[in-house]
């Protein structure tokens, strides 16, 4: 379990390495160490330990040396033991012995955000806004104690084993601000949604995979890199992440999720851009737990015929808490309609083939195992010494053509593969081809890349999500792989699997 996150390094204030301690050591007469978990970016060390003066657990960050070196440290930790909120870790105790410095806090029982997405998948809609909510909340409560937090990050924020969502680790450099945290805030959301930390738009480097990006090296939306977004918490996010549009407060933001996260969705007219009156309300209660166990579900944003809803642009300086005001009350229009969900196509075995005009398609009688519906089952490219594209390898690729019975609106094609680090792209056609050597090039020749899919590279994870534009029908649809990474069984040879495609279609 991941106690600390891995969050910036604070300017000029790395630390040594920790040595000499061990199980059972005693801190300041009262803080026996009962395990090490692990280090953070700034190369302080983290254990979990226990009070044995009040018989608790506690989480102990230590850093080396203390004095002025651990000064920021301390301060933010000083800082925000003075505020109580259920969102934020409780810090217990501060100490300085001068050859080393450290912070006692409150144990977590839980994980990261950083390991829980790696490990379950990026959130649905209705996740992602509630654990972001719980954490806005958190740092509107620092922002209106006059602290601001510097370190909203994936590995910074802990889910409880009860649901509980947690911020943890403040800390002051030259970057933080508050409208850094908020900034930050839209950055994990973005990360909530896609698995990635878009590194340049939040003002933080880590380790965690940049956000998607486009040939000109755009961020692309969420709803871009894999289906199932809706659009207001795509604009949402996107408007979080926008260097020249002015930024709410925390509270303002806090105040929007709350409703958000109660279930009221706000209407988006015009461009579909989302703006925040400066007038918001006091922020809506949060429940003790906030709703992250639901498994499943999207919250679908409300579409309304003929209704344009104008909200106020924000105010420039938008970092100064709001003033209370009733909340702004949207007229719903008795003929409003819930958008469709996106339904999974069950597809045959002829509806899936191999497109190879350089080679002998692949063991192209297992193409079916990626239509079964098991993960454990799946269909593999042969093994190649050299990689796709290569000047001694004459194959340019091969493509997987799915078609469909007629033209539809394909909301995304989904693809689990077996490994990392493949790169492929979406194409469309208008028709298919003969099975032959001349048929799979006439495919190759006439199929295009579907304008606004997110095209992925060798940085790419074991799940792509091709997302269309959702207006143009398509039929006859292509994932072609430029690239394979290398065998997981044999690192000098080039091979990749394909144990799922989902098409889903309005």
């Amino acid at each position: 379990m991941t106690q600390v996150g891995e969050g910036p390094t604070a300017a000029g204030s790395a630390a040594e390495p920790l040595g000499g301690l061990a199980v059972g050591d005693v801190l300041a007469e009262r803080y026996r160490l009962e395990e090490h978990i692990n280090n953070d970016s700034a190369g302080r060390q983290v254990w979990r330990g226990v009070d044995v003066v009040l018989r608790r657990p506690v989480a102990l960050v230590l850093r080396t040396p203390g004095g002025s070196s651990a000064e920021e440290m301390l301060s933010a930790a000083v800082t925000a033991s003075r505020v109580v909120h259920p969102n934020l870790i409780g810090v217990y105790d501060a100490i300085d012995e001068g050859e080393r410095a450290y912070v006692i806090r409150e144990w977590i029982d839980g994980t990261a955000l950083r390991d829980l997405v790696a490990e379950e998948g990026p959130f649905d809609a209705e996740r992602t806004t509630s654990v972001l909510h719980a954490v806005a909340d958190a740092v509107s409560a620092l922002h209106t104690s006059g602290m601001a937090h510097g370190n909203v990050h994936p590995g910074t924020v802990l889910i409880a084993g009860d649901g509980r969502v947690v911020l943890a680790d403040a800390r002051v450099d030259a970057n933080t601000s508050n409208e850094a945290d908020v900034r930050s805030l839209g950055a994990l959301a973005y990360f909530l949604l896609t698995g990635h930390w878009p590194k340049a738009e939040a003002g933080r480097e880590s380790a965690l995979p940049d956000g998607r990006r486009d040939s000109t090296g755009a961020l692309v939306a969420p709803r871009q890199v894999r289906a199932g977004v809706p659009t207001y918490l795509d604009d949402l996010v996107m408007d979080l992440l926008d260097g020249k549009l002015a930024l709410p407060s925390a509270q303002v933001l806090t105040s929007e999720l709350a409703r958000l996260d109660t279930g009221e969705r706000l209407l988006l007219g015009g461009n579909g851009t989302l703006r925040f009156a400066e007038e918001a309300a006091e922020p809506t209660p949060r429940a003790a737990t906030p709703k992250l166990m639901v498994a499943g579900g999207v919250a679908l944003a409300l579409v309304v015929s003929g209704l344009v809803l104008a909200v106020r642009a924000l105010n420039a300086d938008a970092t100064q808490p709001p003033a209370a005001a009733p909340s702004p009350v949207v007229s719903v229009e008795p003929s409003a309609t819930v958008a469709p969900r996106p339904q999974a196509l069950v597809l045959r075995d002829d509806q899936v083939r191999i497109v190879d005009p350089y080679g002998d398609r692949d063991n192209a009688s297992q193409a079916k195992r990626m239509i079964d519906g098991d993960v454990n089952s799946h269909w593999r490219t042969s093994y190649y010494n050299q990689n796709f594209g290569t000047p001694a390898q004459p194959k340019k690729g091969l493509g997987i053509l799915i078609k469909l019975d007629k033209p539809q609106i394909v909301s995304s094609v989904k693809l689990q593969l077996t490994d990392t680090g493949t790169s492929a792209e979406l194409q469309a056609g208008p028709a298919d081809a003969p099975q032959t050597k001349a048929g799979d090039q006439t495919i190759v020749d006439t199929f295009k890349r579907v304008e606004g899919a997110t095209v992925f590279g060798s940085d790419s994870g074991s799940t792509m999500v091709f997302a269309t534009d959702a207006t143009t029908p398509y039929q006859y649809l292509m994932v072609w792989i430029s690239q394979l990474p290398k065998d997981s069984e044999n690192a000098s040879r080039f091979r990749v699997g394909v144990q799922e495609i989902v098409v889903e279609v309005q």
